[in-house]
């Protein structure tokens, strides 16, 4: 990022070229601050109110700023003329006030967005007036990188003369503000920001100014750029990384070392209060070892990465909530159960798999989504029909949901709990549930048992059965 203040005398201001826009005309200024880049374009009308300003609060004289004209100022010539002597304007007044450096000059120069210290006294104004709302508010706050690096680089400079002139733009607001906060969202880009070269990606960021945040969310932003990131241990319960090409758990559970091996990992490392780890749409490959340093978590979501086995989920004993759709499983092991005991809700849409035996032992789930996968046969139900929580399961999307009544037949190895099945996010309806209890007693009949009913088999059927 840009630094005005250590870099007053290598400052580059251009104007090199004009953009018309629906018959506007627009004069692109190129703005360098030692490595760094960016354009900003304004109307003449922009240039003529900032020089009037200057005029009236900083003594420079009113005649150096070309003049206007009513008749003739779209001609090409004209315009060119304007773009050079605008450009010697700029240059003249940037030299005369970069001592200074009066607000509505780096405003209109985006210094506010690119500059460190502007950029930082501006979300220092901002917390100032609206931070209390903010905080008052239940969603969270989304920094990007460009503002984290900012707040980062402003913790080892000295106070600017501004700040102290103006409180409202004093850095204590920002750390006031960043300390407070419980709900921090960290968005990060691959591209150049707005019209600068700079990569946010490329930025490093630390997170040592904040001391309370319980829901932290990084998407698109690598987790190794981040320093101090450990220091909310103490606080976070609810941890999202995703888009960032994380390929293992322990380059996020020991972020803070240099050798992040699980061998060497003690009770510093543990995140103690984590409940819901989401590390979806990374290319994690396999769930490793040091998922046992986020020993409390009870929802661990992993969508689309690149799985093909569930492996050290013993080490999550609270866990009851899975989510591994968009992954490469083919088949699960027989002894899933021992892996997953006492899990609730198990999400594995969008994989392949042909069989649900697996999860036959499963007694505690409840919740089933294996849609769009490719299970065929109908038979495969049978291997979760006993299971005596299970209440939602979806199907939709395998082969199997395009046989002729699909619905009655993955419902009828339930049996009597038949109308407490959700299947595909729909409850059965009283004509399906009377074709399950016919279906179920032409197979009773043909293996030669006599059916009975009680009062609990009243829900399948549309008329009441009276109590014997």
């Amino acid at each position: 990022m840009a630094c005005l203040l250590l870099n007053q005398e290598n400052v580059h201001l251009k104007i090199p070229s004009v953009d018309t826009v629906d018959g506007v005309t627009y004069y692109c200024i190129e703005v360098a601050i030692a490595s760094i880049k960016w354009t900003v374009k304004h109307r003449y009308s922009t240039f003529a109110a900032l020089h009037d300003s200057f005029v009236s609060k900083y003594c420079v004289e009113k005649d150096i700023l070309p003049p206007k004209k009513l008749i003739g100022n779209k001609c090409e010539v004209f315009v060119e003329k304007r773009r050079q002597s605008l450009e010697i304007y700029l240059n003249a007044v940037y030299n005369y006030l970069k001592k200074a450096m009066p607000r509505e000059l780096a405003l209109f120069l985006d210094l506010h967005e690119y500059d460190i210290y502007f950029l930082v006294q501006s979300m220092a104004l901002e917390f100032f007036v609206t931070g209390d709302t903010l905080l008052q508010a239940s969603t969270s706050y989304k920094f990007n990188p460009i503002q984290l690096y900012a707040i980062s680089e402003r913790l080892k400079q000295p106070c600017p003369l501004l700040e102290v002139v103006d409180k409202e733009y004093a850095f204590s607001h920002v750390l006031d503000f960043n300390s407070r906060l419980i709900s921090l969202t960290i968005e990060g880009n691959s591209e150049p920001y707005k019209t600068s070269n700079i990569y946010p990606s490329a930025l490093s960021i630390e997170l040592s100014t904040f001391k309370n945040v319980q829901y932290l969310t990084i998407d698109r932003y690598p987790v190794d750029k981040i320093y101090n990131m450990g220091n909310l241990r103490d606080t976070v319960t609810t941890l999202k990384v995703t888009n960032t090409k994380l390929r293992n758990i322990v380059e996020l559970a020991m972020c803070e070392e240099v050798h992040k091996n699980i061998e060497n990992a003690n009770d510093s490392h543990v995140w103690m209060k984590v409940t819901h780890l989401d590390l979806s749409d990374n290319r994690i490959e396999v769930i490793d070892e040091a998922i046992k340093l986020l020993p409390q978590i009870e929802c661990l979501t992993l969508n689309n990465n690149h799985l093909s086995e569930i492996s050290n989920v013993t080490l999550l004993p609270r866990l009851s909530q899975l989510y591994l759709a968009s992954n490469n499983f083919t088949y699960l092991p027989d002894d899933l159960h021992t892996r997953l005991g006492y899990i609730v809700y198990i999400d594995l849409s969008q994989n392949k798999l042909t069989s649900l035996a697996s999860f036959s032992k499963l007694y505690s789930l409840e919740g089933l989504d294996v849609s769009c996968n490719r299970i065929e046969k109908i038979e495969e139900v049978k291997h979760i029909g006993h299971l005596p929580c299970l209440e939602n399961l979806r199907l939709t999307g395998n082969p199997v949901s395009t046989i002729v009544d699909y619905r009655v037949k993955v419902l009828e190895p339930f049996g009597k709990r038949a109308a407490d099945i959700c299947l595909d996010n729909e409850k059965p309806n009283q004509k399906e549930l009377d074709t399950v209890s016919v279906h179920q007693a032409l197979r009773i009949a043909r293996e030669g048992k006599s059916p009975s009913f009680t009062a609990s088999d009243a829900p399948l059927f549309s008329a009441e059965v009276p109590s014997i």
